[in-house]
């Protein structure tokens, strides 16, 4: 994912689990610290940062001990980071040269803020780079930063609307293709169903976009070096959450959006929520959706002049530091490959970034594929620049005004606009 901001966006605050000890190698060369041993085979340890949410974790877990046989001679050391954490534990090992893992599953959002600092092995020319033009065009974006290749792509998404049929059909609504619609229905839903229409994530600012880009907005052009976010599509988009809030259409939550969105989803209290592919399996596993069938997937509604959600995913990434650089990148070749991809697909839903792998025919009839595929293909790109994250927070800070009335949309577009100058200094 990104999918948003550290600490919000995609995975449950689970503990920091402790490393699993696992055996496995990969081709090229290495005594342990990146260099060939007589035998041409890789051995030492290679440490994984993975940042799986709780549905997940499990599945990639076993990707490494898949790892683990096929190169017996190299140790993988597997730790699960929940996604809050992740982007600060990493920069706090790498500045401080110790403690960082040899690779790690990198939000799409992180890879130019990390090789900026200068925390990224480039990747071109190295074994984790393998039949790049298999990969989608737009799932490249983000590995790359000043002219080279700082991750390998491994899982691309977007957000969708997930609805429940039997609370739709039972209030005799259709899924809505606008917010509009969605305003116009949610007395009907609650009256014949008790249930809210839908869940806003008020807690992350990547659940803003959707509205920014239905207004015709965007946060800012890196292209023109201009701040955009300050427009009147910027001030609409702020109007929008606060109304559907007030209007009673959708209710929201200040802070654990990501768990309190799926629980409500999950028992039947809301109707809608916009989630990505990496809640699928979590949904399904709620009382609402004990028959899988029941949850739909439809766009995510439009705004007043247009409809867009943002692309987001996971990238692999090899930390500059590492002292087994030959075993880091054979372990992201395999990560990323097109029979590694399939698994994840599977098991979990997600969505490949191999062209390769959606032509496999359990790929192509996967429910969930089947739709998500044509909305990252129509997703809007962020800009991949080093302070993309960053640009996250104050729309952040100026969501939580507004949603709690201390701030008009006026106001908090405004804001959000001059936070991004001070960040951006040759921004206009």
């Amino acid at each position: 994912m990104r999918r948003g901001i550290p600490g919000i966006r995609g995975i449950t605050a689970t503990a920091l689990v402790a490393g699993l000890a696992l055996t496995a190698s990969g081709c090229g060369g290495s005594d342990g610290n990146g260099t060939a041993n007589s035998g041409g085979e890789l051995s030492g340890t290679v440490t994984f940062w993975d940042t799986s949410n709780d549905a997940e974790k499990a599945t990639y877990r076993k990707l490494a001990e898949g790892f683990q046989k096929e190169h017996p001679k190299v140790h993988v050391q597997y730790v699960n980071v929940p996604f809050g954490d992740a982007n600060a534990k990493f920069k706090n090992a790498a500045g401080g040269n110790s403690g960082a893992p040899d690779v790690m599953r990198t939000d799409v959002a992180w890879v130019a803020d990390f090789a900026n600092l200068g925390y990224l092995a480039p990747l071109d020319g190295t074994p984790a780079l393998d039949k790049t033009a298999d990969y989608l065009p737009q799932a490249v974006g983000s590995t790359e930063f000043k002219g080279k290749t700082y991750a390998a792509p491994q899982v691309i998404d977007t957000l969708a609307l997930f609805y429940n049929k039997k609370l739709l059909k039972d209030a005799g609504v259709p899924v809505p293709k606008t917010f509009a619609e969605l305003k116009a229905a949610a007395k009907k839903i609650k009256d014949k169903t008790g249930a809210t229409a839908l869940y806003l994530r008020g807690d992350d600012p990547y659940w803003f976009l959707p509205y920014l880009y239905g207004e015709g907005g965007n946060t800012i052009d890196a292209h023109s070096k201009t701040v955009k976010i300050d427009n009147a599509a910027g001030v609409k988009a702020f109007a929008a959450i606060k109304d559907l809030v007030n209007s009673k259409t959708a209710i929201t939550d200040a802070t654990d959006g990501q768990e309190n969105q799926l629980t409500a989803l999950k028992d039947g209290k809301v109707a809608m929520a916009i989630d990505g592919p990496w809640d699928i399996e979590g949904a399904r596993a709620g009382q609402a959706f004990k028959d899988k069938k029941n949850l739909g997937v439809a766009p995510v509604p439009g705004g007043s002049t247009a409809q867009g959600s943002p692309q987001g995913g996971w990238d692999l990434s090899v930390y500059a530091g590492s002292k087994n650089l030959q075993a880091a990148y054979a372990f992201v070749k395999y990560m990323s490959s097109a029979k590694v991809q399939q698994e994840t697909t599977d098991k979990l839903s997600l969505l490949p970034t191999r062209k390769s792998v959606y032509q496999i025919p359990a790929v192509k009839q996967n429910e969930m594929v089947t739709f998500f595929k044509p909305a990252v293909d129509r997703a809007v790109q962020r800009p991949w620049i080093a302070e993309g994250n960053s640009l996250f927070e104050p729309i952040k800070v100026q969501m939580n005004k507004v949603l709690t009335g201390s701030a008009t949309p006026e106001q908090a577009a405004k804001a959000t606009g001059a936070a991004y100058r001070k960040l951006l200094k040759d921004y206009k």
